[in-house]
């Protein structure tokens, strides 16, 4: 797409984008996701890499290299493939275990990503090291942009699965229907873009 990944749109652009425009790329993600799972797709990969933004800075979830269509809502990968550690739940680190629920997972990461603009999640760690993190339960640092509320839904993105209720962590359905996301916040970006066209901003 015309604006390239997510990741390096956020990077080029750190500290120019206002909130509402961040929160408006979590929304367009999520609305993404919430397709999927609602087709039976789980997408294995979510991250800020793996998303395209459009000419109209809209984000465009992307690259299904790893994407199954599943049947019972999970699929059990085999022993020894590669995934994403970063932005991987207890249950794909420890059994290779994928569901929406695991989407929903990185999801929250992507949202990390999105208000760091553009951040490795847990920088400068080994990822033996975050498994050992992520089974201790700790997790990613609100984002300085991030404010409280919006870091409570990144956080109910990573609630675990195994041992407690598993509806504890979030459906891209339910987010969706969050007040932070039922604002105005596409007549605000759309706004935006043309005050910065109007300025001469590239």
């Amino acid at each position: 797409m015309e604006n390239g990944c997510l990741l390096n749109f956020l990077r080029q652009r750190s500290r120019t984008l206002p909130e509402s425009w961040l929160l408006s790329m979590c929304q367009d993600v999520c609305e993404g996701m919430d397709y999927l799972e609602g087709h039976s797709f789980i997408h294995r990969d979510l991250a800020a890499r793996n998303c395209l933004v459009s000419e109209h800075n809209v984000v465009k979830v992307s690259d299904f290299g790893m994407t199954r269509y599943v049947l019972d809502n999970q699929y059990t990968s085999s022993i020894g493939a590669k995934f994403p550690v970063k932005w991987s739940p207890p249950e794909v680190l420890h059994y290779s275990k994928y569901s929406s629920k695991s989407d929903i997972w990185s999801y929250g990461v992507v949202m990390w990503e999105i208000f760091s603009e553009g951040r490795t999640p847990f920088e400068n760690r080994s990822n033996v090291d975050v498994v050992t993190d992520i089974t201790r339960g700790i997790r990613l640092y609100r984002p300085q942009r991030a404010s409280q509320p919006l870091y409570a839904i990144m956080y109910r993105c990573w609630h675990e699965c195994l041992h407690v209720d598993p509806e504890r962590r979030a459906q891209c359905s339910e987010l969706l229907e969050h007040p932070l996301f039922t604002q105005d916040s596409f007549h605000i970006r759309y706004h935006f873009v043309l005050d910065t066209l109007d300025a001469g901003t590239p």
